[in-house]
């Protein structure tokens, strides 16, 4: 299934995953902070490596659902980055660019899940 598309994504939710890394590791030493900040440690790094489970699976079906998996992951990342913001924990410039990734993200891997669907009906 790897194609010069998965490619591209597979590194760019790594570099996400690396950006979230950086992004943690200049949150205040706040509870709050600390608290928010590992959640979407956890769910923002998850998101490659759902993709890259995908990029094994051993049907379309199980493709279809590791990328779901993929889908939920950066959709938590979305909660707990407005909840940085909206908390007044974090300035929300510091996270729009990740909020942005996040939101491309969400339409390659849909587009990616949707044809794979195709297929499996086509």
């Amino acid at each position: 299934m790897s194609n010069g598309k998965n490619l591209k994504l597979e590194f760019r939710t790594k570099q996400f995953a690396l950006q979230i890394i950086r992004m943690y590791s200049e949150l205040p030493k706040t509870t709050v902070a600390q608290v928010l900040g590992r959640q979407v440690l956890r769910s923002g790094t998850s998101v490659g490596a759902q993709y890259r489970e995908a990029m094994r699976a051993k049907s379309i079906a199980d493709f279809v659902s590791k990328i779901e998996g993929s889908l939920q992951e950066i959709e938590e990342t979305r909660y707990w980055l407005e909840l940085l913001v909206e908390s007044g924990t974090v300035q929300g410039d510091c996270v729009s660019s990740l909020r942005e990734e996040a939101d491309e993200l969400t339409a390659m891997l849909v587009a990616s899940a949707r044809s794979a669907k195709q297929k499996r009906t086509g």
